[in-house]
Parts: C-alpha cells; structure tokens; sequence
C-alpha cells in the first residue's frame, strides 16, 4: 500500500473567526469553506506560544516554547522534529517560507528539510516603511534640532509627531506605487509557484511539503486582484500606504485609531482572501499530479491579530487575548470522515504527532504532545486545558535581554481561561461563555475552585517540561547561540534604529 503524504500549510497572524468555517461574515476563504465541508475542522485550535518564535516549536518539534528556556529561541540543533521523522522514514522534504525570518536556518527551522527556501534573499521593500524624507543638508539639521526641542513638553511633541507625520505623507504621495513595490513579504503565489514546481519534479515516493504564508501580516498591502474580488477597488496602493503609516503610529490613541480600523481590516481580510485563492491553486496542482487521494492536507496559524479589541494592534506578546491565540485548524486525510470538533481545546503541541500518526510514521520521543488521530477518527476529542505561553513583551528574540523577560501564561479549557501575569505575580480568569471578548476578569473570591484547578494545571506544566532530557538540546542551542553572538556564523541583517521605529513592532 502506497503511503500517504504531508502537506501542512501555515499562514501567519490567521485568526479563528477571519475564515468563513470560523464565522467570518465577509467571503474571504470560499476555497477552504468548500474543502472544511470534506475534512474534520477543529473550532477551538489554540497556539503553544505567541508570536512566531515562541508559536513554531509546537507546530514543528511539538515542544512548549520555553520547554529549553528563555533564553533559547528556535528548534535545537539535532531537535527532533515533524519534518526529520518524515524524513528518516523515506520521506522527501520541502519548505516554502515566505520570508519570515524567525522561521530561518538561523532558529533551526531547516532541519529534516532536503528543500529549504525561506525568501528572504527577496529583500525588503524600501517604500513599504516611512522614511526620512529630510534631505541631508542644513534642512536636516534643523529637523533634527526642532524634534529634539520638542520632547520637552509632551505637547510640543505631540505638534512635532503630528506636523511630521503629514509631511512625510505629503512626500510619499508625490511617488507612483503600487501594492507589489509596497509588499514586505513575498505574495501566496510566488510560494505556490515554488512548491507546484518543487511537486512537478517528484516521482512517486512520499513527500513531506511545509508553505509558510505571509499575507495576512502587516504592513497589510494585498494583490489588487484580491481587492476587486472582495469589492474593494477604491483602496488604492497610496491609500493603503497612508493606511498601513496612520495605523502603525504610537504616537495616537485607540480612537484616533478606530476611525480607520474598517479599512485595515479590509487589507488584511484581502491578504487571507489571496492565501485561500493560492491554497486552491495548490490543491489543483495536486491533483493534476494524482497525488491528492493519497495526501494529508492540514491548514492552520501560528496566532491571529488585534485590531484594537483590547485597545492593542498587530500580535505583540504583552496579553494572551482569544484574537491571538485562537486560530483555525482544518485536517483532510484520504477515508477520514467530516466532522466539526468542539468539545474543548486542541493544542497545538498535539498536531505534529497527530499528523505523524496520521501518515503512519513513528512519533518521536521528545515530543511533549500526544497523538489524537484515534479520537479524531472516532470523531470526538478528550476535554484538556491547553497552555500557551510566551515571555512578556519580547519583541525580537535576535536579543537576549528581551528574552529574559518575565513569562506570561494562558491554560485555557473549554469554559475558562486563566491568564497569569508572573511580571505583576497575579492571575486573571474569565468566564468565556458568558464573556467571550475577556472585557471583564472575574473577582478573586468568584469561582475559586476553577481558578485552582487551572493554577494546578499550570503547575503540573511546569514540572512535566523541567525534564532531564531537555538539558542536551538546551546545550546545543544556547552554543548556537554563543557562535552567533561570537560572529563564528553568518549573522542575521539587523535593521537600524530608525527603520525599526518607523515599523513598529518587530513580533511576526
């Protein structure tokens, strides 16, 4: 019997309730709507870990982001994970990664894979970001001189960010752009047309094909095919650039904000409207090549995307909210039935050995999830907490200081969610059913037993990852970690000062 093989598809910032299977209004996955009618859907994915860095070593080793401590980042060197099983089984291994570089060779992410392309030789856009449109002349110096005169007050700052940030658009809109000069990251298509070339290639042996898509990441600039098919031709690339500029300042408040948050939306519903139209491509691909009876398919994200419901924007790991840690997950596999998925909370820390399971290959050891293929099967799932964590406010894991930080926790079942702040040495639970937008934390001396019982569950988390056998890959990464610090491996661009002011967030 021929084995089955893996495509696992991850798309980045994807929230739960932004695909039309999760109850988005607008239609902007008709693709996956029609293909989660055929596969088993789980309508309460939650993340191991918010943002990419502290996401991914869940979705790839099944291990909890700070299982090996804070101050490593990435998969371990040797780390066993979902592609090296796959590929010690006789499977032949692909990655896609549309330029995300937290999923880089730099954090282990290549490992098991006898195809890696990461993109990011694609280069960044130079007109997707404000720049200083001073020139360099006495002008300059003068500018320099007014914004420094005017942080003496906080009024005469706010007068001198605002002055200056119309000037910069009065600059900018003299120059003609367009969303593909605009973009930071490569489009769903151009990964797509990777892979469907990397699969034409194939003869018959099992495959292993991993696409990382960045489309729903800010700064929002979709296709403007995607902006025609959802009706929304009179954003134009100069409105999306003022657009992506206003909502990336932190110079203004959530109400000057929320007078644009529509038209944000907008942009992002249209980059997850590109990924589900390119996600479509990719099936008709597989099916040319008869290789799609014989495929598991699974499509899901890393986390999802504020857009000022807690009066917070993008997916910066300072709160556990449901718009970052709920994400979709949709599982096709060859004579599994459909089925919608309820019952309570699936980890993420379980989907790499479900999927191993699920094509018939060993599952590691040092896995710290557990296989569900036979309750999948079954068509129910065992109610159990599930646990993201991250450390607070960490903004680029490339430096250690920020990754030293205190730890921020979620255990959240199918009821309750219990936040513990270990910054503030406090915990916050909420009633989801009867407050699913987490406006109101209940008071200490209400539900006390439920409280303590998820304190019990992330206590039991912590001693379950504080295991003997985490010190060796803890070893080997904080040495990989050395020789980079040492310059004994190729490092990593890093952006100046002003670029990253003018981007905001650095969190992918």
């Amino acid at each position: 019997m021929k084995r089955p093989s893996l495509v696992l598809v991850t798309v980045d910032c994807l929230r739960a309730d932004h695909v039309g299977f999760g109850g988005c209004p607008r239609p902007v996955t008709p693709f996956l709507d029609s293909l989660a009618a055929n596969s088993v859907v789980f309508s309460d994915a939650i993340v191991a870990g918010v943002p990419t860095y502290f996401s991914f070593p869940a979705i790839m080793a099944s291990r909890y982001p700070l299982a090996l401590g804070r101050d490593v980042s990435g998969i371990a060197p040797h780390e066993p994970t979902m592609a090296t099983a796959l590929r010690d089984a006789g499977y032949t291994t692909a990655a896609m990664l549309a330029g995300n570089p937290y999923l880089s060779a730099r954090f282990g992410y290549d490992q098991g894979f006898d195809t890696f392309h990461d993109f990011l030789d694609s280069g960044l856009s130079d007109e997707a970001v404000p720049a200083d449109h001073s020139p360099k002349n006495g002008l300059s110096n003068l500018n320099r001189l007014v914004q420094a005169s005017s942080r003496r007050t906080d009024l005469t700052s706010a007068a001198y960010d605002e002055i200056y940030f119309w000037y910069c658009q009065w600059r900018s809109a003299r120059k003609d752009l367009s969303m593909e000069t605009l973009r930071r990251y490569p489009a769903a298509d151009v990964i797509v047309d990777r892979a469907c070339s990397w699969l034409s290639s194939l003869g018959e042996e099992p495959f292993f094909l991993w696409l990382h898509l960045m489309d729903p990441h800010h700064p929002y600039y979709p296709p403007e095919a995607a902006l025609s098919s959802l009706s929304l031709s009179n954003i134009t690339a100069r409105r999306a650039r003022f657009l992506n500029s206003f909502w990336n300042r932190f110079d203004v408040g959530a109400q000057r904000l929320q007078r644009y948050r529509s038209e944000i939306v907008s942009l992002y519903d249209a980059g997850v409207y590109w990924v589900d139209r390119q996600i479509s491509r990719l099936l008709c691909a597989l099916q040319e090549l008869r290789r799609w009876d014989e495929t598991v398919f699974a499509v899901t994200a890393d986390h999802g995307e504020e857009f000022l419901e807690h009066r917070l924007r993008y997916h910066s790991p300072t709160s556990l909210p449901e718009q970052l840690i709920h994400v979709p997950l949709l599982l096709r596999a060859p004579g599994l039935s459909a089925a919608n998925l309820s019952p309570g909370p699936f980890s993420l820390i379980h989907l790499p050995p479900t999927l191993l399971d699920a094509v018939g290959v060993p599952i590691p050891d040092s896995f710290q999830g557990v296989s569900c293929w036979d309750q999948i099967c079954e068509g129910k799932l065992l109610r159990q907490p599930a646990i993201t964590e991250c450390v607070e406010a960490c903004h680029n894991p490339f430096r250690l200081d920020d990754r030293m930080r205190p730890r921020l926790m979620a255990v959240r079942d199918h009821v309750y969610k219990l936040v513990i702040n270990f910054r503030e040495k406090s915990d916050y639970l909420y009633d989801l059913k009867n407050d699913p937008g987490e406006f109101a934390a209940l008071p200490t001396s209400v539900l006390i037993g439920e409280r303590a019982r998820l304190l019990q569950v992330a206590r039991a988390h912590f001693q379950g990852v504080s295991r003997n056998e985490n010190a060796v890959p803890r070893l080997r990464a904080r040495l990989r970690e050395l020789q980079h610090s040492a310059g004994l491996t190729q490092p990593q661009p890093m952006e100046s000062p002003t670029r990253r002011q003018a981007r905001g967030p650095t969190t992918l």
